[in-house]
């Protein structure tokens, strides 16, 4: 891990001037008008950000720039990955760029997650092949299995050391009734010549708990997955957006109104300032609804849980060399009832009351070989994710917002969607490419008809409270 107070060797490796990174986090005052759209200043601290990056707080400069091209909300994934693909993008070269962030760069969803680069081939396929063919669904998983060898080849380009692992991850059914549920799910796929699955092997019986390891195993499914350390990879991109002179940082920064230029543009004010864009790009997930009011029921901010488990210091741990899903009987099965704990809050100071205390024992209670481990939680924490209502994120130009673009809205699975979305996001914004001249699929574009559908539709038909299984979301 980084030390606190010494710069990474990329950092050194992209000629950063260490002096003018900022030390400690500024002072910001929150508008209190704007308190339930914007993070809560004080998050609980996570694993991967034991020790933080030289650039955690960084300001690019001490005043806000009065004019830049491109203004991006929130310095997570989305917008760190847009800026990266915008400055890569050889005709963005004299574009300038500010990202402003409400607290420190990765401090939201990406570095709070469990760094699984999965797709998910059995959780929502189904249900877009229901409400919008074989083909939109098709266009969704083969989206996600390409971000595995992205990842990869982005990782190994620019030299980040993030800790990614290219690895199997398995889907682990443990009743028979979910086992049989995927097990048809599975059949349904091979039927249909989804060439993707030839990498999905199924395992039913004795050979799903030993294949998995997991006791009490009815099913698992086992394909290609990555797992990596996102706080890492998200601040290497940061030094290398830094060092391209284009990109201007500006944490601890909150974006609390937009309003357009009478002459043209945006004008975006801060609790230290105003500056002025062009276009602006709205990359702050859960928290988005705070700038765009339209999709106040859209994106909702839903928060989880996430945990490190370890074995005490000197032993090693047994063997478990994959990335593991257990679709049924998780965390959220405790704390779904209790929605005030988890839905619609932003607050990622505590943790979900309901589910604290989940994973007590949880390796010795799940997985073969672990009885004796001594394992126990290290470290717990909470996180806040952009849930959207009927389960896609919304990509593209924001309707009856001229130059304002979104990208936000992952349902906890951001990670293998956002790196090739922000890509395509990137072009429709600098090159006004039209959604459907990119590699999107096709239900993710936002557009009015969705934003109406969630606005008057009934939380209990969406997918987040309820079962989706109504028309309100059906294409």
């Amino acid at each position: 891990m980084l030390n606190n107070n010494v710069p990474s060797e990329s950092f050194e490796r992209l000629g950063l001037d260490a002096s003018h990174v900022q030390q400690g986090k500024p002072a910001v005052s929150h508008d209190p008008q704007f308190s339930e759209c914007l993070p809560v200043p004080n998050p609980m601290p996570t694993f991967w950000q034991t020790d933080l990056h030289p650039l955690q707080d960084h300001r690019s400069t001490e005043q806000l720039p009065e004019h830049v091209d491109f203004v991006i909300i929130g310095a997570g994934y989305a917008g760190v990955a847009s800026a990266y693909h915008m400055i890569q993008d050889g005709s963005c070269k004299y574009l300038s760029l500010l990202i402003l962030e409400a607290r420190g760069v990765c401090s939201g969803a990406t570095g709070r997650n469990g760094g699984h680069l999965r797709p998910d081939l059995y959780g929502h396929i189904p249900t877009y092949i229901d409400r919008a063919g074989a083909e939109a669904g098709l266009e969704i998983a083969e989206f996600e299995i390409t971000h595995v060898h992205a990842i990869k080849k982005i990782v190994e380009k620019e030299g980040i050391d993030c800790d990614f692992t290219l690895t199997r991850t398995i889907d682990i059914w443990c009743n028979e009734d979910s086992a049989k549920q995927a097990k048809q799910v599975y059949d349904q796929m091979i039927a249909r010549n989804f060439k993707y699955m030839d990498d999905v092997i199924f395992y039913t019986g004795k050979a799903a708990e030993g294949i998995s390891g997991v006791k009490g195993a009815k099913a698992a499914a086992s394909y290609t997955a990555g797992t990596m350390w996102p706080y890492k990879f998200i601040l290497a991109l940061v030094e290398i957006l830094l060092a391209s002179g284009q990109v201007n940082l500006q944490t601890h920064t909150p974006a609390t109104s937009i309003s357009p230029d009478p002459n043209g543009g945006h004008i975006i004010t801060t609790p230290r300032g105003t500056t002025h864009a062009k276009t602006v790009i709205h990359a702050n997930n859960g928290y988005v609804s705070g700038l765009l009011p339209e999709y106040a029921n859209n994106i909702i901010p839903c928060k989880g849980i996430c945990c490190r488990i370890a074995v005490p210091e000197g032993q090693i741990a047994p063997l478990l060399n994959n990335s593991y899903i257990k679709p049924h009987r998780g965390a959220s099965s405790l704390f779904k009832p209790h929605k005030p704990q988890w839905y619609n809050n932003v607050d990622d100071s505590i943790l979900i009351d309901a589910a604290k205390d989940y994973y007590t024992n949880y390796m010795q209670e799940t997985y073969h070989g672990w009885q004796d481990s001594g394992a126990k939680v290290d470290s717990i924490w909470t996180g806040v994710m952009g849930y959207s209502y009927d389960s896609n994120p919304h990509i593209g130009t924001v309707p009856g917002r001229e130059d304002q673009f979104i990208l936000a809205g992952f349902n906890g699975h951001g990670m293998p969607v956002i790196w090739l979305a922000a890509k395509e996001l990137a072009s429709m914004a600098v090159h006004g490419k039209d959604f459907e001249s990119t590699a999107l699929p096709r239900l993710f574009k936002t557009t009015q008809v969705r934003i109406d559908r969630a606005k008057n539709g009934r939380e209990e038909d969406g997918d987040i409270i309820g079962t989706g299984g109504f028309s309100a979301t059906k294409q």
